[in-house]
């Protein structure tokens, strides 16, 4: 990697921490309901919908209270869409979306996946991109944030029957930490050129003297929570890569810096949570690692170039700007591809399918851990909480010790639900692939032959499994076979994470709170966080392994081959 791209990492995740660590104590003190005058404004606005906020529940509760509020959340998006023809704030007169991408929609923004098989400037009216899809943009992000704040709470109490209330921790997740966040990076992104209006789409005339029509609508304040909460997506079909969601290097950096923000003051709000800073630190040098060693990687793999390109004559002395936003360069867009895949966040500023064999497979590989290198909006430290669980339990085999994890002992229940929080996701991802690649309407998608025809449809899949939403781009997915398989693999993958972890933080919560011995494992340590690295890679990416070797894999042999 050039020295350019050391320092554009370097600087990124210097300006990440410097930003982490304040608003780690805004979350962890809205989120514990210990700011007084934010807890009469709650209360009022719970008691409107006849909600006592001190009332607590188990977990079981507050995980069937979370999935009517999402069952709830999908009904409400997909009618908005069948019927934005018939609603007001639609200046192009965009008519009724189709029932299979209105379904695949609605599973999508309500799981924080967002992924979209239709052009959003091009099908959406204003009203359904702001009170669909925005709107759910911050619902989606505040259940993560909801479901690892409960998790929290499982390994600092004991003796304990609840987890917390799920109506307050909705509440406060929206109204104190994103919408705050958001109304502040909105204003900043529009001041820096990002579009935010209500009026209709514009015919300009280019310098041929010919006409074109500009999209436009209320762009960055669906940009600002997007980023925010991990959700993806765009107003946009291009999404970042479009310039008028994403017109220089400054927003650029913004936006990547935005993915991670609250993911990684997550890690500090678990150190307050438990009183002990060191654990907080210990998970996000993990993350930390490994999303180094991605990034320079797939900048190296970028910046290397195609060598067909030599063996025809071409110079690939500039890497691979295919596919690639010159204004951003092959150092910001690689540094993006991995920060939008590590994060389930989706968001792209260049053509991942685009990218050379080995730079392709950074970003699916990302994806496909469990997307805990940050992770998304609470999904990503609860993810990699399920790992910490899981590497403990490793270690306690190891020694024959019964494991402990944050003072808590882990026990046959806790490592049933992270087997489930592990398998489901992986196995709803190869299912759908497997099926995709069997039967005639999902190889009716597929535009390119042999691998990386193979590597789209797996990419499709991993994205939707893992709540990510950014795709290759060669596939094309808007059918109704792919509408209907995608959104259940999306449904999956998020729900079938969440529940076991609900039923984690119920267990962890009757527990006792065990003093550490002589003999208990130290989890914040240099050789705790090699063990935990070694799981992710492991164990994230063992179920994955046959299918990257028919897709990427062989793609890159065949590359380097023919070289």
């Amino acid at each position: 990697m050039s020295t350019s791209g050391w320092v554009q990492l370097l600087g990124f995740l210097v300006v990440l921490l410097a930003l982490a660590w304040p608003l780690a104590r805004w979350i962890h003190a809205a989120m514990d309901g210990r700011v007084e005058w934010l807890r009469g404004i709650e209360g009022r606005v719970l008691k409107l919908a006849g909600v006592d906020p001190e009332a607590e529940q188990g977990w079981l509760r507050y995980a069937l209270g979370l999935l009517l509020f999402n069952a709830i959340g999908v009904v409400a998006v997909y009618a908005l869409q069948r019927l934005q023809h018939l609603l007001p704030l639609n200046p192009q007169g965009f008519g009724a979306v189709s029932p299979d991408s209105a379904f695949n929609t609605a599973i999508s923004f309500v799981t924080n996946t967002n992924w979209q098989g239709y052009g959003g400037e091009s099908t959406m009216s204003h009203l359904t991109q702001m009170l669909a899809l925005t709107v759910q943009n911050f619902l989606s992000a505040a259940t993560g944030l909801a479901v690892v704040v409960a998790l929290l709470r499982g390994f600092a109490r004991h003796s304990a029957q609840t987890v917390g209330n799920v109506w307050a921790d909705l509440t406060r997740a929206t109204l104190w930490v994103l919408l705050p966040l958001a109304f502040v990076f909105a204003i900043a992104l529009a001041g820096l050129g990002v579009v935010q209006t209500l009026d209709a789409s514009r015919q300009v005339v280019t310098l041929e003297g010919s006409s074109q029509t500009l999209a436009v609508g209320p762009v960055a304040s669906q940009l600002a929570i997007k980023m925010l909460g991990t959700n993806g997506g765009g107003f946009f079909n291009a999404n970042s890569a479009h310039p008028f969601e994403n017109p220089s290097a400054v927003t650029n950096a913004l936006q990547m810096l935005s993915i991670f923000l609250i993911p990684a003051a997550l890690c500090f709000v678990l150190g307050r949570q438990v009183g002990d800073m060191r654990q907080g630190w210990a998970l996000l040098g993990a993350m930390t690692a490994i999303f180094v060693v991605a990034v320079v990687v797939a900048t190296g793999a970028e910046q290397a170039g195609n060598p067909r390109m030599t063996e025809l004559g071409v110079s690939a002395s500039g890497g691979n700007m295919e596919g690639k936003e010159v204004r951003f360069g092959i150092n910001a867009s690689t540094l993006f591809a991995v920060i939008t895949t590590a994060a389930s966040c989706g968001a792209v500023n260049a053509m991942h399918d685009s990218f050379t064999p080995l730079g392709g497979a950074v970003p699916l590989v990302m994806i496909q851990l469990g997307e805990v290198v940050f992770g998304g909006v609470g999904a990503g430290l609860y993810g990699m909480l399920v790992f910490a669980i899981l590497a403990v339990f490793v270690a306690g085999l190891m020694i024959g010790r019964t494991p402990e994890y944050l003072g808590k002992k882990i026990a046959a229940h806790e490592m049933k639900m992270v087997s489930l929080a592990i398998l489901l996701t992986p196995l709803a991802v190869l299912g759908g692939t497997a099926l995709a690649v069997l039967l005639e309407p999902g190889r009716a998608g597929i535009s390119a032959p042999g691998a990386h025809g193979f590597s789209e449809v797996l990419y499709a899949f991993s994205s939707a499994g893992n709540n990510n939403g950014s795709a290759f781009g060669g596939l094309s997915a808007n059918t109704p076979f792919y509408n209907l398989l995608l959104g259940l693999v999306m449904w999956v993958g998020r729900f079938g994470v969440i529940v076991p972890v609900l039923a984690m933080a119920g267990s962890l919560a009757a527990k006792k709170r065990l003093a550490a011995g002589e003999g208990t494992l130290p989890t914040h340590g240099p050789l705790f966080i090699a063990l935990l690295i070694g799981v992710v890679i492991l164990v994230g990416l063992l179920n994955y392994v046959p299918a990257l070797a028919l897709g990427p894999v062989v793609e890159h042999l065949i590359l380097r081959s023919a070289a």
